[in-house]
């Protein structure tokens, strides 16, 4: 079976490149879910991205989040690393760029800031669990699913 990126589209030939990257699950005190609709595919997910040179994922989580939300978060529990193929982790970018990513997701409490978007996202809401928009990114859905799952051990996936 064909590997799929992280749309779900087959991915025909070897990524370009592995990075590592960050991604934040923020509940504000409803239970609702912070997304982003991203205006580089069309689908939901959450936010985050790379990590840049000298950070630390804490930083570099914090910064990602500031960024495409305009949100101030304290980083807490790493809830998964994230790094098989098979889980969606080649993303495919405009331009024919392939990324596979090791990403470490945490979750987040909200510090402050005021919601506003970038130009990275189309929009940004917090949503109900049982509500979500769609499209979610694959692999951002089961990042989702684990930060729902309350376990106390962190998933490598």
């Amino acid at each position: 079976m064909p590997l799929l990126d992280w749309t779900g589209q087959p991915v025909t030939r070897h990524p370009d490149r592995i990075a590592a990257g960050v991604s934040a699950a923020i509940f504000d005190d409803a239970g609702r879910l912070l997304l982003m609709h991203r205006s580089d595919n069309g689908f939901w997910g959450l936010p985050g991205g790379k990590i840049e040179i000298g950070e630390s994922v804490a930083q570099a989580t914090r910064r990602e989040v500031f960024e495409e939300t305009g949100l101030d978060i304290t980083v807490g529990r790493l809830i998964g690393v994230y790094s098989d193929p098979e889980n969606y982790m080649i993303a495919s970018y405009p331009g024919g760029d392939l990324v596979h990513y090791v990403n470490l997701c945490f979750h987040c409490a909200l510090a402050g800031g005021t919601l506003r978007g970038s130009d990275e996202g189309m929009e940004l809401g917090f949503f109900a669990l049982k509500a979500l928009p769609s499209p979610v990114l694959l692999s951002h859905r089961l990042r989702i699913d684990d930060a729902l799952a309350q376990h106390t051990e962190t998933f490598i996936r």
